[in-house]
């Protein structure tokens, strides 16, 4: 054999060997396709911001608007361990509650989902700020290790998740964000800090009188498992400048509490209760 035929064998084999690599590698990726074991899944840009959500009600800005917000949702079931998922309870009841809202008039509202969708921690506040949301109430069905545990509870932000949101707010390089209108890169440090100060305050004193007022309402319809509103350092209670909830309906691992969350009557009751603390807490805010 010439020497150059052995140098040609010596060029072409590994290439040969690349070439059939490459081959076996496609042919084998079509048929995991082919019997379902590849899923593609096509995700948004990472710049690209999610659309804002419909608001429904009065076409007029001076009234007051509420988000609701869905706990979980799509691949994130929640709470429940049978067909009863938290992530479905906490879309009817808020469907419920926001019929229960329009049909009374005089109040806006819109969700930050209205279907069974994923949306992160961080976006349900943020869609409440961006729309500029009076008041913003989560909510969710609760679960325990124990089957007794069972009641409606009502939480909100704890102050020290107050003052944790209030330094990360702070610490930005980009102060873009705005608190109650007043946009934060258009202040001295000083006073950024003292608007973001009061802010927080007077979202903290809303958030318990709107608390307090769902307990209200809903004692004596549904069981309570604390009687007095209870703080945590929720993150998606973080708005800094919204008044915030959290309404835990109940425990799906309660078989009553379960049954009565997948019920019509249940949903409406609960729906009924919080849409007339939602009414009580703007008319106050009103001073009406």
């Amino acid at each position: 054999m010439s020497r150059g035929l052995q140098l040609a064998l010596l060029l072409l084999v590994p290439l040969a060997c690349l070439a059939c690599a490459a081959g076996l590698q496609l042919f084998a990726a079509e048929r995991s396709a082919a019997q379902g074991y590849v899923v593609r899944l096509e995700l948004p840009p990472v710049d690209r911001a999610r659309d804002l959500p419909a608001i429904s009600g009065p076409q007029d800005a001076s009234r007051p608007l509420v988000v609701i917000d869905p706990g979980h949702g799509g691949f994130d079931p929640g709470a429940g361990a049978g067909p009863i998922k938290e992530k479905d309870v906490a879309l009817a009841i808020a469907l419920a509650l926001r019929e229960r809202l329009l049909a009374g008039g005089g109040i806006r509202v819109a969700m930050t989902r209205d279907e069974d969708r994923f949306v992160t921690l961080s976006e349900r506040p943020g869609i409440a700020r961006q729309l500029g949301a009076d008041l913003f109430v989560s909510i969710h069905a609760d679960s325990a290790e124990s089957d007794a545990a069972r009641g409606a509870s009502v939480y909100i932000l704890s102050e020290k998740g107050s003052s944790q949101t209030a330094a990360r707010f702070a610490a930005r390089e980009n102060r873009a964000d705005t608190v109650n209108g007043v946009s934060l890169s258009e202040t001295s440090d000083t006073v950024g800090a003292i608007l973001l100060d009061l802010s927080q305050r007077e979202a903290q004193a809303g958030s318990a009188i709107a608390g307090n007022l769902f307990l209200r309402e809903i004692r004596g319809q549904v069981p309570l498992h604390y009687e007095t509103v209870e703080s945590a350092s929720l993150a998606v209670l973080k708005a800094p400048d919204i008044p915030s909830i959290l309404f835990e309906t109940g425990y799906i691992s309660n078989a009553e509490d379960a049954q009565y969350l997948n019920s019509p009557e249940g949903r409406e009751t609960i729906a009924d209760a919080a849409a007339q603390a939602i009414r009580v807490y703007f008319a106050r805010q009103a001073g009406t």
